[in-house]
This record gives structure tokens, sequence and C-alpha cells, in this order.
């Protein structure tokens, strides 16, 4: 395989040293600059030495050899500090040093300053002042972000294109290009004053990351993909990961957006045509990815908890992804009078809901497992007035785990209560309906490997850890295998604008996932 590497824009002397060096390198420098000039000035005219009337036909290969030769010697590296990056390139990506003898591979360099404007100015996008960012999916921030994320990947020379539902791709060509190529990234959409870096990292980030390794002078074999995701976030139409779904060919739910409406009865297909997607009707089989389009996934995320930071350690490398449930509960009752019905006479739909919220919080924690966790995030009374009993209850529940089947037992659990406190407080049990069940997702042993190898190439500890939250990689797991890159956030916080991550564990982390998609690219 031809060593793609080598860039002679960035070749430096052996032991990087300027004429003027102190340390003892200056000769070696300049008699490296002197006959590297020469022998590439030769090479790239292709000018036959003996063409020149003042050498003798035995005389011109003679030397051709000796300018071999001494171009071989003197570009060997000597240096024994080199940068890890630099070793990297060569070593990890599985190609041999020897075949660019005449060139040292850059070093892995993140342009942090570059990504960091891009975060500050897509957080920019958002309907609610900064430091909040909402970004709520086909809204007209939402459209101008996509926007955005296009021309910085047109900007990267990435074949951009979109699907119907505006998952959009943007594409680095391999050198084998039929292949099944290797992708990455993550959403942009935000809920409603949440922070910028969710999300957002594994997209600018991989963008980046490819940036990076063109920088370096990397050809990849297999080509690379970014992906950002359509609506991660299930705030407008109560779907999460309904981009990564649909790429995993979830017929269900696209059969269910023919249904879904928005809190102001605007459907689906509606908002979807409006920011200029699903021009062709209803039908989203197109998509769907074909079996075997991508060979491998890999996103990178801000931890969204606090055990990286605590611990001190800068990557974290996901094992597995919870399995996540949710679940739509209502409750009616008789309401009235605040004053005037008696505590003996009330059918109280409000203290249902409020008991079946403790009895969420009991079941988890009988589980045993400090895996499985529970939350009732959206708790709505009717009429929702300081001196009315509520007549109506409606309580949205989230549960997690990485035990698929002690997560359903809990689910089992609540329902059973639900029937119970219905029963007991002499109201009604209008609705449990058990929106999402999906299973977890393991990552793939063998790109953990590569991630693990990645890391310690850049002298960056690391922990093998779970995520209790899901993303889209755990949809993207049904279709390629898969894995993630955590990056430390301060004190865990995400999901509101206190959310944090440092550049420089931002580029920590771009360094460990342009390391592992070259080591991918080649497979």
């Amino acid at each position: 395989m031809p060593v793609h590497f080598c860039s002679q824009a960035n070749r430096q002397p052996p032991c990087g040293l300027a004429l003027n060096s102190p340390n003892g390198c200056s000769i070696i420098s300049a008699w490296w600059i002197g006959i590297s000039s020469l022998g590439n000035y030769i090479m790239r005219k292709k000018i036959e030495l003996s063409s020149f009337p003042c050498f003798s036909s035995i005389m011109a290969p003679r030397l051709s050899y000796v300018f071999a030769l001494m171009l071989f010697v003197f570009s060997s590296p000597v240096h024994s500090n080199e940068d890890p990056t630099i070793r990297t390139m060569e070593e990890f990506s599985g190609y041999p040093s020897q075949s660019c003898s005449t060139s040292t591979p850059s070093s892995l360099s993140v342009d942090k300053e570059t990504l960091q404007n891009q975060i500050d100015e897509l957080s920019t996008f958002s309907d609610t002042p900064g430091p909040s960012v909402t970004r709520i999916l086909y809204s007209e921030k939402d459209v101008s972000a996509r926007r955005y994320i296009k021309n910085l990947m047109a900007l990267s020379g990435l074949a951009v294109r979109e699907d119907a539902v505006g998952n959009i791709f943007g594409r680095w060509e391999g050198s084998e290009s039929e292949l099944a190529a290797v992708g990455t990234g993550s959403h942009v959409d935000a809920i409603p004053y949440s922070g910028k870096y969710d999300g957002v990292v594994g997209v600018l980030g991989a963008i980046e990351a490819i940036n990076t390794l063109k920088r370096s002078g990397f050809q990849p074999r297999r080509s690379l993909e970014v992906i950002m995701f359509t609506s991660e976030e299930p705030t407008r139409f109560g779907i999460s990961c309904l981009g990564s779904r649909l790429l995993a060919g979830s017929e269900q739910l696209a059969q269910a957006l023919t249904q879904a409406t928005d809190d102001k009865n605007v459907s689906f297909f509606d908002a979807a045509r409006a920011a200029g997607y699903a021009t062709d009707g209803q039908d989203l089989s197109s998509v769907f990815l074909r079996k075997g389009e991508y060979s491998a996934f890999l996103e990178l995320h801000i931890e969204q908890g606090p055990l990286l930071e605590e611990e001190g350690i800068p990557i974290g490398i996901v094992t597995a992804i919870a399995a996540p449930a949710s679940m739509k509960v209502n409750f009616e009752g008789n309401g009235g009078h605040a004053g005037a019905v008696l505590m003996p006479h009330r059918n109280d739909a409000g203290l249902a809901a409020a008991e079946l919220a403790l009895a969420v919080e009991k079941h988890v924690l009988e589980s045993g497992s400090v895996d499985t966790v529970g939350t009732v995030g959206i708790l709505e009374l009717h009429p929702g007035a300081i001196n009315s009993i509520p007549s109506k209850s409606h309580l949205e529940i989230d549960t997690r785990d990485i035990d698929e089947q002690r997560r359903n037992v809990v689910i089992e659990k609540i329902h059973q209560s639900a029937l119970t406190i219905a029963k007991n407080r002499g109201v009604k049990l209008s609705e449990f309906k058990v929106i999402n069940q999906d299973p977890p997702a393991l990552s793939d042993k063998s790109i953990i490997k590569s991630m693990e190898a990645a890391s310690q190439e850049l002298n960056l500890s690391y922990k093998l850890m779970i995520s209790r939250a899901y993303h889209d990689s755990l949809f993207m797991a049904r279709v390629s295998r898969m894995a993630m890159i955590f990056i430390p956030c301060y004190k865990g916080y995400s999901h509101k604008p206190e959310e944090f991550a440092s550049i420089d564990n931002i580029a920590n982390g771009v360094k460990v996932l342009a390391l592992t998609l070259a080591k991918l690219s080649l497979e």
C-alpha cells in the first residue's frame, strides 16, 4: 500500500534544527537542506544528469546513486524526544515508516482557536439569549445552523449531501471508495435553554478531525464521512434520535411520523417541507441505510456526567450505551373547587400523579443496581389553577439500564403501581403507553482496542465507562460496528447553559478520534 502521510511541504531537517543551532546538528541540517533541495529539484524536473555536457554517461548514474544514498541517510530521524503524534501517524496507522524515508510525517495539529470560534459561532443560532442555546428541529435557527455546518463541510473539501429528513453527510473519498465507509458525527439540535457543547463537539470535532488528518498528509483507504444527525433531542415531536432511527431502518417510526404533530398541531411533514425537506411526499424509505454502507461508526461527545473531571482523566472510552425506555401516563379525576370539596370526597388526579412519581423512584432503587435510573421529566396538571382540584394529570417517565431485562421489570412495576394508585384514589388510568423500549448497545471490541491504542500513543490516560445517556450511536450500532469517545465537561453539567468543555479537552478528543478514524479507514 502506498504511503500518503508524507508531505514535501512539511518536511523538516532531522533534529528539527535551524542552521545556527548551538547543539551540534547545524552541519547535518545544512547538508540535509542542501542535498534534499537539489534532490527534490532533480526529481521534480525529471532532469537526466547525463543530459549535461559536463557529466559523462558513466559519472551521471554514479552521482545519482550518491544523491540517493545521502538523501536516505540524512533524512532519517535522529531526535529522541519527538512529538508522540509524529510517531503515531506512522506506527498506529499501520504504514511502515521506511516506506516514506524521505519525509517526516506531520504532527497531528488541532486548530483549537478555529474550533472554539466555530463552537461559539454556532451557539448564536439560538431562539434564546446566550449563554443558553435553544435550537428546535426545523425552526429558523435550526435551518441556519444546518447551513453553517454544510458550509464548513464544503470548506473542508467534503462532498456534501442531505437525505429526506435532513441528515447531513460530508464525505472524504478514500482511495478505495467502493469499500464501506467509516462514519463519525453527532447532532446540533438543542433542547430549550441548554448549552453549546452537547452534540456540537461531535459534529464540529469530527470536521476538525478530518482537517487534522488532511494537514498531516494522510490519505484514507476507506472513505471517511461526517454525519450531522437530525433531531437527536425529542423536543418537537417527542421522538429522540429521529434521524439515526430512520437511518437504522425503522419502518415503525417512518409510519408514525405520518401522524406526528407538535404542540402547535403542526405535522412533521409540514414542518419538514417548510425547512426544505421531505419534498417527495411521505415515503421515507430513501433515508434507510443500505446494508454494509458503513464498516464502523464513531462518535465524540462530552460525558454529560462528572466522572472524568473528578478523576482527572481526559478520555472516556464507552463500552456500552444504556437501554432507554419512556412512558406516557394519564390520570383522570373529578376536579372541583379547592375550598368547597372536602378531602374525603376528592378524586385528585394531581395526587395520583405525585404518588406515581414517588413510585418510580421506589422501583428504580429496588432494582439493586446503580445502573438503573428513572426520571419523571414531565408532570402536567389540568386546569392548572391554584384554587382548582386537578381533574387531569399527565406524566412522562424515562427509565434506563444497561440490563434490558432489569429495566423491563422496573417498567412493569411502574405500570402495576399506576393501576393500584388509580383504584385506591378513585381516578381513571386513561393511558399507560410505552413510547419506546430500546435495547442497549455494546461498543465493538476491535474499535475499543483502536481507541485504547490511540490514547496510549498520545500519552492520554483513559477510562472504560458506560454511557447512561443515549446517543445516535445507539441506533447506528444496528447497522454498523460502533463506539464512542467521551471527554470531560464541567461538573458533569449538560442540558443547561452552564454546560462547558475546555478546548484542550476537546482537542484531546479530536486527536483520539482522528487517529482511530485513520486506523479504521485502512482496514
